[in-house]
């Protein structure tokens, strides 16, 4: 239990007044504390510096920090089960009620991209993947259910979600994010931090917006490496999904960017973390600092000489938490104020923002896991969500022969060949248990990690912690996660499974293992070839994931070898890229009678796309990336602005953008094909709208086609503003329908005339006059409903909350009289 507030007789303490706001109780809180104690907690601990893996108290140094400087935050606290995971973050908690001078709770962090990084619970699609079902509906049912649980388990603060824009393929954290378009980034950040705080803070847990700002603009697509943008294009696209989470949903922390901008790490950037995100965004939470984020700027990025003088510009610059361990705060902060190199308002700025968290979260009065957790059921809990994220999640990118879907009478027998055809690990990609799991076995073998701030894991805490487990082996008994070829079988006549190759590298006998997969494929009737890619958390053969970057997207060699090899053979051709990035085909991709592309889909990847192949399920995702046709048109995305990429006029003189090739894409994003077709007719629209006003655009959807089906009715709007360039279009919304065959529904979307405003030369964002034009369609390419219209009257310059950020979206069925 937390600390009484008063002893019989004696007068309570004041900031143990729940009565109070969570402003005035830290106040008060902090009038009581020592300047140790105010830079404690600005600074984060791994757990293993407090208790033992069983529990027990640590003496000595840990003792004589908590009785000094006790730290504000515990990070990455991961075992195997619930229960486990609750015992031991109860264990550190108590010290911090118990044996510091005045009982402040600490604040416990844990990743939760796809479902919360630790053993016993439900893993959900990568983000990549969340971000191709364009369902922030399911979005937010999935962080809702994440945050009890991490609640239960005594953890009230999530690194999660990324709402960074990924327009570099070349980058390999893409699948951590969702995808190149702000609008779609915004609707499933809000959704996701909405589910994660919940309705009453004091039962939510802080969600944390990364990276910022413009991570994933970095030069060469490297990880950490500089980005060079302007401030409009800083603000007006990268900056959108956080600027919408801080006024949509509250959003509670901020990560900065590990990048430097203008020669000026973020971590160090004041106008960055205190100019744009406070005092034009309105953010009013704590920034968290990415994990070794100083060391970064002092032995890599060169911006600071030593570890006092990085502390001193980033708390300076606004970056209020230190994680996961102190190199220049704490005890370092503390020193710099005792020697009059940084004055201690600035602490108290920070602490305050720290506390006032707390506070809200209740942690004062509910600081304690819950007592009991049902293992079996927690690890149960969200199946039924993840099963239908993953069967959104896939994309039918082709189908030209009709080859989809398969008969389902149980009348084919199939080749499941490839890298993907016999392996569930990969459909758990990093920021997953199984994922860290395998790294964690991996670097204590001696391989590199590849996560920033936890490259090396306690040897002797997580052998204790931790089960012996072979993490495939992990991944199918824990989740119950089936291959490909497994999920297959039970539709087809029998199956025959054949690597053919490794992921990256040749096999031991690459020849004999080419030619058991093309023996394979030679005595089916059909050939589904499992390609792609994997993320992991280690060294280990990898295409994509945290620092681990490609210059070439190319689907790698020997994938591409064993698909010549097996389509020579002239089977019937069906292509599953597992993908957490878009890579450039090889034309024998290109040319398989049917190429569906599915995201590292958790337990229920590759179930999902065995019932999308063989029409259990009707496929609806949509590409959340537009996929280039070769590695040097990157970066290629459909809101590039106008006169720039493939949104140029193909000159009269020349047969296309390049003198080789188009600029277009292979597929645009919002691409995604089904089983049945759907039509939009009767576009109803305002010709002229008010730059105060609303513009709504609607048009009946139908599905004309003999099965139902789903899709995504995708609303783009392309502004002319006098003296600027805008993007040639951006996506204003979406809406899902599902319709029976015959069925027609009228589907609307309402803008805000601020949705569409802009920052203008000035500097000021505005909505102003301007020509536009709209279309309706079923990806960003598709122009099916075309108009124009205008937005009249004048200038109207808006603050960040006076902005929308989200159109309102619904449909109503219409019946045919």
């Amino acid at each position: 239990m937390p600390p009484s507030p008063a002893a019989p007789g004696t007068t309570p303490l004041p900031h143990l007044d729940a009565s109070l706001s969570a402003s005035e109780r830290a106040e008060l809180l902090l009038r009581q504390m020592t300047l140790e104690e105010k830079c404690g907690q600005l600074s984060s601990f791994l757990p293993w510096t407090f208790v033992n893996p069983d529990g027990s108290v640590l003496p000595g140094s840990a003792q004589e920090l908590l009785a000094s400087c006790p730290p504000g935050h515990i990070a990455q606290l991961i075992t195997d089960d619930p229960a486990q995971l609750a015992r031991l973050v109860g264990a550190v908690q108590r010290q911090f009620l118990t044996r510091t001078r005045l009982g402040i709770p600490a604040l416990f962090h844990a990743e939760a991209l796809n479902g919360p990084l630790a053993g016993g619970h439900m893993v959900y699609p990568t983000a990549i993947g969340l971000g191709a079902t364009f369902s922030p509906d399911l979005v937010r049912a999935m962080s809702d259910l994440t945050r009890r649980q991490l609640r239960r388990a005594g953890i009230a603060h999530v690194l999660s979600p990324v709402m960074d824009i990924a327009l570099d393929p070349r980058w390999g954290r893409v699948h951590e994010t969702y995808g190149e378009d702000p609008y779609l980034a915004a609707a499933l950040s809000v959704a996701y931090t909405q589910g994660m705080q919940g309705d009453d803070l004091r039962e939510g847990v802080i969600a944390t917006a990364k990276h910022f700002l413009g991570y994933a603009a970095s030069l060469g697509g490297r990880n950490q490496a500089s980005v060079d943008l302007g401030p409009r294009r800083l603000r007006d696209l990268y900056a959108y999904p956080f600027e919408a989470a801080i006024h949509l949903a509250g959003l509670g922390s901020v990560m900065n960017s590990y990048a430097a901008m203008d020669g000026v790490p973020v971590s160090l950037d004041r106008s960055v973390l205190t100019t744009l995100l406070r005092d034009v965004l309105g953010f009013d939470g704590f920034v968290s600092s990415d994990y070794d984020s100083l060391p970064l700027a002092v032995d890599v990025q060169k911006a600071a000489a030593t570890p006092a003088e990085a502390a001193r510009l980033a708390l300076t610059a606004g970056l209020d938490v230190e994680f996961p361990a102190p190199y220049g705060y704490g005890e370092g902060l503390a020193e710099l104020v005792r020697n009059k190199e940084l004055d201690e308002s600035v602490v108290d700025t920070s602490v305050l923002r720290v506390l006032r968290a707390k506070f809200a979260l209740g942690l004062f009065e509910n600081p304690y896991p819950h007592e009991t957790i049902d293992v079996r059921a927690t690890a149960t809990e969200g199946r039924e969500l993840s099963r239908e994220l993953a069967r959104r999640a896939v994309v039918l990118a082709a189908n030209d022969t009709r080859l989809l879907p398969l008969p389902a009478d149980r009348s084919l027998h199939v080749a499941v060949l490839g890298p993907h055809a016999d392996t569930v690990l990969r459909q758990f990609p990093a920021y997953t248990f199984p994922a860290w799991r395998e790294a964690v076995n991996g670097v204590m073998e001696g391989a590199a990690g590849t996560m920033a701030g936890a490259q090396t894991p306690e040897a002797s805490w997580f052998t204790t912690v931790l089960e012996a487990a072979d993490p495939e082996q992990l991944a199918r008994t824990r989740y119950g996660a089936r291959p490909l070829g497994e999920e297959i079988g039970e539709f087809a006549r029998s199956v025959t499974v054949e690597p053919g190759c490794g992921l990256i590298r040749e096999l031991d006998d690459e020849a004999a293992a080419v030619a058991a997969a093309v023996r394979a494929a030679e005595d089916c009737d059909v050939v589904v070839l499992a390609l792609g890619g994997a993320s992991l958390w280690f060294t280990g053969d990898r295409t994509e994931g945290e620092d681990s970057d490609t210059a070439d997207i190319s689907l790698p060699g020997v994938q591409t070898r064993l698909a010549e090899a097996v389509a020579a053979t002239g089977k019937p051709l069906v292509v599953v890229l597992f993908q957490g990035r878009p890579y450039t085909l090889p034309d024998v991709v290109r040319s398989a009678q049917a190429l569906v592309i599915a995201p590292f889909g958790g337990p229920f990847g590759t179930s999902a796309v065995a019932e999308v192949l063989f029409g259990a399920v009707d496929p609806s995702g949509k590409l959340p990336y537009s996929v280039p046709r070769h590695t040097g048109q990157i970066p290629v995305y459909h809101h590039q602005p106008a006169g720039t990429g493939y949104r140029k006029p193909v000159a009269p003189h020349n047969p296309h953008h390049y003198l080789d090739m188009t600029a277009a894409p292979l597929y645009p994003f919002g691409h995604g094909l089904g089983y049945t077709s759907f039509e939009l007719s009767e576009l109803s629209y305002e010709a002229e709208v008010a730059t105060d006003g609303r513009l709504t655009v609607s048009a009946v959807a139908a599905n004309s086609g003999a099965r139902s089906g789903a899709t995504v009715v995708q609303l783009y709007v392309g502004l002319r503003t006098a003296g600027l360039t805008r993007p040639a279009q951006q996506l204003a919304g979406f809406e899902r329908v599902e319709l029976a065959p015959g069925e027609r529904r009228r589907v609307t979307f309402t803008v805000d005339a601020s949705q569409l405003g802009c920052t203008g030369t000035d500097g000021a964002f505005a909505v102003r006059p301007s020509a536009g034009e709209l279309f309706l369609g079923l990806d960003s390419d598709d122009k099916r409903l075309t108009g124009e219209f205008t937005l009249a009257g004048p200038v109207r310059t808006l603050r960040s909350a006076e902005r929308a950020f989200l159109s309102e979206t619904g449909s109503t069925a219409v019946t045919t009289g």
